[in-house]
């Protein structure tokens, strides 16, 4: 077996010693006994005998893109197995379609031509196989078939374009950016792989070395002059090679530095400004014009020229850079009607290695024109505060306030007041700005008064301006002690019936509305000495009432009342009465109350209540009276309604009587005679024409009371002009048996015998008119039946 064609790269003495360890001492060593081997081998039929074999071919490589014609011979494959019927095969990537081995002599052939960028190994598996039977006669080995490389690739850039950047005025030898080609053939073949660089466009203002790195050549590289530098660069083999290149474009930029200074665009400003314009108002602006870019542009603007500083101010505007020019104070056309001055324009944060010196300085000069406006008028003095007394009767007049015109024309100035605090007509000023009072202050009911005036011009048409100023008046009342002090009310005080002298009942302690005097406390005193009661002063503003005999009688009197003087120490003194309600309470042994009588409580109403209680009872009689006048407004239009035409007879008909007088269940004739004795009389309604009739002197005296009753009945219905004159026809059918009155019917009246004299109807009134005619002597001609 020949190893060396194997490739495995070992010393040639070293191959040797492996070779005659593999021939000679490994069966030897593999049996364990070389004797018993030998003898083996010589016993054993001729299949079993161990042959030497093993795999032997050469070196298997090829070159890329062989310009041959195909197939290409690879190399050869061959075994130490003698045997007729040897068969040599291949398996592995690409076998059977790429390479093919010839089966008796093991040659191995490329049918395409390889290119080592697209793969440089191929890995196979070679094998020997009998071909009688299929079955391996050798073990399989795997080889690899290396495709050497020849230098067929032109190096290609990574990417077309390429970016970079650098700061403008960047020294020589600046790093800007770097480019990468790359080269497809074997690194490992000296030359192949080898890429060099070179700027064939813009090589003026940069270079580039071997590893691609590009660097500045120029150092005044002004990105104000030109930003943007765009540049080629070749690769290319090494030199001696085939020369194939590529090119890529590089696109420089250069960043800006702060490497100039703001310039004015114009060499004076000129600005208009109203007078009353606010403080921190803007009153103009002025431009500059800095080239770098915005992130480096600081301007800051300064006077040069000009006493005006404590009244101007400018202040750059960080996004546009503008000088943005603002009043400091309150300006006065009056006072100053132009202003004159010159301003600086610079930038502090210039990079002075790159400052381009011979520029000018920045200067323009600025003219500000105030103009007049009508101005409101001016309180000179503010704010106003006036004192007095309270209570004070013969103070009028505080003081008063001033105001004048700001401006040339000094119109008159008329006052008013706009806000009160508290409310109410307590402090007025008039129209000249005279403070008044139209009534003493309470400084019980507050301490101070506050008013807002206004200053408004008087025009000289008249009118008023729209313009005012305000001023603040504020006026402090005095205290006098015009208020004694009071009693605070304790918690209802209880003493037992049986306490012992000297017992504390109440702690008692008062207020006072006036100011406290700086000179004491409160001094409290009893307004009588005789009571069982005793005040100790605490001189603490409190005083302690205690009991001074003890053993109080509950059977004369659960209460005491007791008066309490409580004075102050003002200018002068107030004294008032204060009554303390004491209440004497049953007591266990310990002393504690065991009952006490109810205090009566004081019952009231609250105003509230009392105005919902009388909007209540107004509403109840406007709703009576509107229903009285409703009623009296209805009886009105039936009155009014109602004619002679609608005067009319009454037949009253009856179809059954009554028994007469024998019939007593039908009607009690007692009834009628109780009217009369018990006075039962109404009274008529006043009438102008009002007749009292009397009864006729010819009525039967067996009438009785009946008559009376109907003498009034008639009365009455004669006097009442509400009452429509109706007369009334009853017709009795028929009357009871054995009535002495014999029948009461009409119907034959006419006819009868009877000795009745009704002339006396004519009596009755003009309701009667018309039974006086029917059964009277002499009939009316005029009555129609």
């Amino acid at each position: 077996m020949k190893l060396g064609h194997l490739g495995l790269g070992l010393p040639k003495k070293m191959s040797h010693l492996i070779l005659l360890f593999s021939l000679f001492l490994a069966p030897a060593l593999a049996d364990g006994r070389g004797q018993k081997s030998t003898q083996n081998l010589c016993s054993n039929d001729v299949s079993h005998k161990r042959q030497k074999r093993d795999w032997i071919w050469n070196q298997l490589h090829i070159q890329e893109e062989l310009d041959t014609p195909l197939p290409h011979h690879v190399g050869k494959i061959t075994s130490s197995v003698r045997n007729k019927n040897a068969k040599y095969i291949i398996e592995g990537e690409f076998a059977n379609t790429i390479f093919k081995v010839e089966e008796t002599s093991g040659d191995v052939y490329a049918f395409e031509r390889l290119d080592r960028e697209k793969k440089a190994e191929y890995e196979l598996t070679a094998l020997i196989i009998d071909r009688t039977n299929n079955r391996s006669l050798e073990r399989p080995s795997r080889f690899i078939i290396k495709v050497y490389d020849i230098n067929d690739n032109a190096p290609v850039f990574v990417h077309k374009v390429f970016n970079g950047s650098v700061p403008e005025m960047s020294p020589v030898g600046t790093s800007v950016t770097k480019v990468t080609a790359v080269d497809a053939d074997d690194p490992t073949v000296s030359g192949h792989a080898t890429v060099t660089y070179e700027v064939t466009s813009g090589g003026e203002y940069f270079t580039i070395d071997d590893s691609g790195v590009i660097y500045t050549k120029e150092p005044n590289l002004d990105r104000e002059t030109k930003a943007t530098y765009e540049i080629v660069v070749q690769a290319k083999d090494a030199p001696g090679f085939s020369g194939d290149s590529s090119t890529a474009t590089v696109i420089i930029a250069l960043s800006d530095i702060n490497d100039n200074s703001p310039e004015f665009k114009l060499s004076s400003f000129h600005f208009k400004v109203p007078e009353n314009v606010s403080v921190g108002g803007e009153v103009g602006r002025v431009k500059v014009e800095d080239i770098d870019e915005p992130q480096h542009r600081n301007t800051r603007y300064s006077f040069i020229q000009g006493e005006f500083r404590d009244t101007f101010d400018i202040v750059a505007n960080p996004y546009t850079n503008e000088g943005i020019i603002r009043p400091k104070k309150p300006l006065d056309f009056e006072a100053v009607s132009e202003y004159r001055f010159s301003i600086e324009a610079t930038d502090p944060t210039v990079n002075l290695r790159h400052f381009k010196p011979g520029n000018p300085r920045s200067i323009a000069s600025v003219v500000i024109e105030v103009t007049d406006v009508d101005e409101p008028p001016v309180f000179r003095r503010l704010p106003y505060e006036f004192k007095v007394r309270e209570n004070h009767a013969e103070v009028k007049t505080l003081g008063s306030v001033h105001a004048e015109d700001p401006d040339a024309a000094k119109r008159k100035i008329r006052y008013f007041q706009r806000r009160a605090n508290p409310n109410g007509d307590y402090v007025r000023v008039s129209n000249s700005g005279v403070i008044q009072l139209p009534k003493p202050l309470d400084r019980e009911f507050s301490s101070s008064y506050n008013i807002t005036v206004a200053a408004v011009e008087i025009l000289e048409d008249g009118r008023l301006s729209d313009r005012e100023s305000h001023a603040h008046v504020h006026v402090i009342v005095d205290d006098v002690n015009d208020n004694a002090p009071e009693l605070v009310s304790p918690e209802e005080p209880r003493v037992c019936e049986n306490a012992a002298p000297g017992k504390v009942i109440v702690r008692i302690s008062a207020v006072d509305k006036d100011e406290t005097s700086p000179r004491g406390f409160f001094r409290y005193s009893l307004a009588t000495e005789d009571s069982n009661f005793s005040l100790i002063e605490n001189y603490d503003n409190t005083a302690n009432i205690t009991v001074k005999y003890g053993q109080f009688n509950r059977e004369l009197a659960k209460f005491h009342y007791l008066p309490v003087l409580i004075s102050d120490n003002g200018d002068p003194d107030l004294t008032s009465t204060n009554t303390l309600l004491i209440s004497v309470c049953k007591c266990n042994e310990k002393g504690n109350f065991t009952f006490c009588e109810e205090r009566a409580k004081q019952v009231g109403v609250s105003i509230q209540a009392l105005v919902a209680i009388f909007v209540c009872i107004f509403t109840i009689i406007v709703i009576v009276l509107l229903i009285l006048l409703r009623r009296r407004h209805k009886k009105d239009l039936s009155g009014l309604g109602r004619s002679v035409a609608e005067i009319h007879e009454q037949l009253v008909t009856y179809d059954e009587e009554g028994g007469g007088e024998m019939d007593t269940t039908s009607y009690d004739v007692s009834v009628l005679n109780s009217v009369r004795k018990n006075g039962l009389k109404a009274e008529p309604a006043p009438s102008p024409y009002a007749q009292v009739q009397k009864p006729p002197g010819n009525i039967p005296p067996a009438a009785g009371g009946m008559e009376m009753m109907i003498e009034v009945k008639k009365d009455e219905a004669d006097n009442d002009r509400d009452l429509l004159p109706y007369d009334t026809l009853h017709i009795y059918g028929y009357e009871g048996a054995e009535s002495i009155a014999e029948s009461l019917s009409s119907l034959g009246s006419g006819s009868s015998d009877s000795d009745i004299d009704y002339d006396f109807l004519n009596d009755w009134g003009p309701r009667f008119k018309m039974l006086a005619e029917l059964y009277g002597s002499e009939p009316s001609e005029d009555f129609v039946y």
